[in-house]
């Protein structure tokens, strides 16, 4: 309980609520004629030597996409699912063995596209930590957690413009290596929407 009331006094859960209810953020730039298949990551956020932090997954070479990339823990949703939140819950538990139970979900950031053909919803959870993780051996090599101080900081990040295959041009963040983990693409973008939405940047 500690670390948690110490951890407050940087960001507040209930003003996280409030801010993603409140801010809408811009519209999904969906290519047209495109098939999205809708997915849902986890935002995790957790409290650790009195700072805030943002769990990340490192996918292994045996998962169909993405593979051995720096991810939030999610996937594609599936039928049964009924909400973004659901699908983001569930493939958490899937891949990092993480009950529903022990997630406060705080808020979802707005539907992101892209280019591998996903539309994305980034669900913000609070998650208990210390807490014991159980891998997912055929879809997650490695766990870890980066401070948000340091993923707002300018100097560790930069933007590039690359040239896609159907002929369009777009920007890609990628952060310098943490801890040899290389955070990029889709995911940076995740994640500095979310630091913009909680004033972090």
């Amino acid at each position: 309980m500690k670390e948690t009331r110490l951890c407050e006094r940087e960001i507040n859960k209930d003003a996280i609520r409030l801010l993603l209810r409140e801010y809408a953020g811009p519209a999904a730039t969906l290519v047209p004629g495109r098939n999205y298949r809708a997915a849902a990551v986890l935002i995790p956020l957790v409290c650790a030597q009195d700072k805030w932090h943002l769990l990340f997954t490192r996918r292994t070479d045996m998962v169909q996409n993405h593979k051995g990339q720096v991810s939030f823990p999610g996937g594609a949703a599936e039928a049964e699912d009924t909400s973004r939140e659901d699908t983001a819950l569930r493939e958490t538990c899937e891949e990092i063995g993480i009950e529903q139970g022990q997630v406060e979900i705080l808020g979802k950031l707005w539907e992101m596209p892209t280019i591998t053909g996903f539309s994305v919803t980034p669900v913000v959870g609070l998650i208990p930590w210390p807490t014991p993780l159980s891998l997912s051996p055929l879809e997650v090599s490695r766990v870890f957690i980066v401070p948000l101080a340091w993923l707002a900081d300018p100097a560790n990040r930069e933007e590039v413009e690359l040239t896609l295959p159907d002929g369009r041009h777009e920007k890609v963040v990628y952060f310098q290596l943490f801890e040899g983990e290389k955070i990029w693409g889709a995911t940076a973008r995740i994640a500095l929407n979310f630091l913009r939405v909680i004033g972090f940047i």
